[in-house]
């Protein structure tokens, strides 16, 4: 993995690290449940974890001619 991939998911790892643990916290002391957009974002953010690993990059979104002529 390249050093620019290292760092990338080095990131996303402390993150999610600090995320988990903050719910852990909410669970076992305060008996807490997480919200569901809570779980989802650490799931949307491991999925991005996941392509750092991958070296999966996002495609840019198709551009159409007529995206361009305003109304």
């Amino acid at each position: 993995m390249s050093r620019s991939k290292r760092e990338e998911a080095i990131v996303h790892l402390r993150h999610l690290r600090l995320e988990l643990r903050e719910m852990a916290t909410m669970l076992n002391e305060e008996n807490l449940l997480p919200e569901a957009g809570e779980i989802k974002a650490l799931y949307s953010q491991l999925e991005a974890l996941l392509d750092v690993v991958k070296g999966v990059k996002k495609k840019k979104p198709p551009v159409f001619e007529d995206d361009n002529k305003a109304a």
